[in-house]
């Protein structure tokens, strides 16, 4: 595979030149469309307003929003003055976004109105009172000392916070040369900030590369032959790899279009599919499952689909049959990876059968090595047996944000990522991920961490000690549930923990099941046996279904 040493201001550029007139994003319920050129101009303006607000190299910029229109051409923006982009996911509430800002020296903080129960104008009102009177572009926030400006993505006026218009009037005012200060980059320079969660229940900020993204992008692309002329329908949020890399960056090194959705909604997606005649669709099974099983299923006209990607969990090959001929995707393909891997590792062919592409993960992509070793002696295990999973290329991260020790811990010292997850190498050369040796739960595409779960739970009042576990989900390949032990002479109910953690924390980490019990099984040496509880709640549910 060819090497492209470029960053996203030049991958634009070059794209902007070879198909000027060819459609790059496409918001079809807005009828809202930019050309190659049209995208490039307008990233062009808004790199002159950042660059013209103080936003430097090595700056970071965070973007709390949902699959809006503008998201996209901040992140090309940040990318052509060298600043980093900080993704926030969608779902977080004021506890995770102070720790995300605060840990990442955020320094300009992009926003909506906010999503579904979640004020993100409120909030940021709440956790930083400033805002309130400092002027625009001038925040000194005492919680915050990174942070000196919040940007509204729309026309209405908020207190303290710069509207994206007065941006790009802020860049007819740059004199310096925009073009040098691109040129003057490095490929090699971060330039999105990914948190996922870790073990130790502290969110960890993974650097990616231009260099990262762009070429895992293009890698990701070939799998699934995009030319300039495919149109890729992405449902999926562009705070995640799944939008950035395997969606964005796949179709923008091939001249293709993408056509996002600023939610998922199933509807949506079968509509804008047969408007735009995409040809390739991008989701988690669970997406796809609602896509099959809605009632208005039948009244579209799918037939332009092709390829497309299903990742972020095991697919039952029924439902990868169903969209390969009901959805007209004969081609599509199934990816593996995680953020630090940028984050495709290994990814299914076009013309793999069913079967392959449901139960596997496929083989390993161009310029990425693949091993699997025996978790305790760290030594290469042969094909057939299981062990961890781990990685090596082009497309590692450079590490974790200010975290050197969990660093050393992800990548060794022969440059191997340790991905945490048990695979088995079969006779033609594809991977299948059997299991996980961390506690890491994966609801619908969301990495869940029990101990970062545990901890927040651990808030609870009148609660003694709890242990989280992942338990299998027909529609969401897994869900959360939480074993509790309660102080003596304490009362609660399951709804009051519930209701307890969706005031204050993401809605996909809050805890499907709550058991309530007086001791855990735990090993001879005191170490809690979760395999044991994940078997009871599976047991339990059984017996009330």
């Amino acid at each position: 595979m060819e090497f492209f040493e470029l960053t996203l201001g030049q991958l634009l550029d070059n794209m902007a030149s070879a198909y000027p007139d060819h459609p790059a994003l496409i918001y079809s319920d807005r009828d809202l469309r930019y050309t190659y050129s049209e995208l490039n101009q307008r990233v062009t303006k808004l790199a002159k307003g950042l660059h013209s607000l103080g936003v430097r190299r090595g700056d970071h910029i965070a973007i709390w929003a949902t699959n809006v229109p503008d998201w996209l051409v901040f992140m090309f923006a940040a990318g052509r003055i060298g600043a980093v982009v900080v993704t926030i996911n969608t779902n977080y509430r004021p506890l995770e976004l102070d720790y995300v800002l605060r840990q990442s020296d955020t320094r300009l903080l992009v926003l909506i109105d906010g999503f579904r129960d979640i004020n993100y104008v409120q909030t940021m009102y709440e956790l930083v009172p400033e805002l309130t009177t400092c002027p625009k572009g001038e925040l000194s926030s005492s919680r915050f000392p990174c942070l000196k400006a919040v940007v509204y993505l729309g026309h209405k006026e908020h207190r303290g916070m710069l509207k994206i218009d007065e941006l790009f009037e802020l860049g007819e005012t740059m004199s310096d040369d925009l073009a040098a200060v691109q040129n003057s980059l490095d490929c090699h320079d971060v330039v999105n900030m990914q948190y996922t969660s870790g073990t130790t229940g502290f969110p960890k900020g993974v650097m990616l590369t231009h260099y990262n993204l762009v070429n895992n992008g293009y890698a990701i692309g070939e799998r699934q032959k995009f030319t300039c002329q495919d149109r890729v329908c992405l449902p999926v949020p562009l705070f995640h790899c799944f939008g950035i890399t395997l969606g964005t960056m796949a179709a923008f090194t091939h001249g293709a279009a993408i056509v996002p959705l600023e939610q998922f909604d199933p509807l949506m997606v079968l509509a804008v599919v047969q408007k735009e005649r995409c040809t390739a669709l991008y989701g988690v099974p669970t997406m796809f499952i609602e896509e099959l099983r809605h009632p208005m299923f039948n009244m579209f006209d799918l037939s332009s689909l092709r390829t497309g990607i299903m990742a972020g969990s095991p697919c039952p090959e029924p439902i990868m049959r169903e969209v390969m001929t009901r959805m007209h995707c004969p081609e599509i393909t199934s990816v593996y990876g995680l953020t630090e891997a940028s984050p495709g590792i290994t990814q299914t062919c076009t013309e793999d059968p069913p079967e392959v592409r449901a139960a596997t993960v496929g083989k390993p992509l161009p310029g990425v090595e693949v091993k699997i070793i025996d978790p305790e002696t760290g030594a290469a295990v042969a094909a057939g047996t299981p062990g961890e999973l781990c990685s090596r290329g082009y497309n590692t991260m450079k590490g974790y944000y200010k975290m050197p020790e969990e660093t050393a811990k992800a990548i060794d010292a022969d440059g191997w990522l340790h991905t945490g997850d048990i695979a088995v190498l079969d006779p033609d050369g594809n991977y299948r991920i059997t299991g996980r040796l961390k506690d890491m739960i994966i609801r619908a595409g969301e990495n869940i961490y029990p101990k970062e779960l545990e901890d927040f739970l651990y808030t609870i009042p009148g609660i003694k000690d709890v242990q989280v576990v992942g338990v299998p989900s027909l529609k969401y390949g897994e869900e959360v549930a939480a074993y509790v032990q309660l102080k003596n002479g304490t009362n609660l109910e399951a709804s009051e923990i519930q209701d307890y953690c969706r005031r204050r924390i993401a809605r996909y980490k809050v805890p499907k099941y709550v058991f309530f019990v007086d001791s855990f099984p735990v090993t001879a040496n005191g170490k809690v046996q979760k395999y044991k509880l994940r078997e009871d709640a599976i047991a339990r549910l059984k017996a009330n279904s």
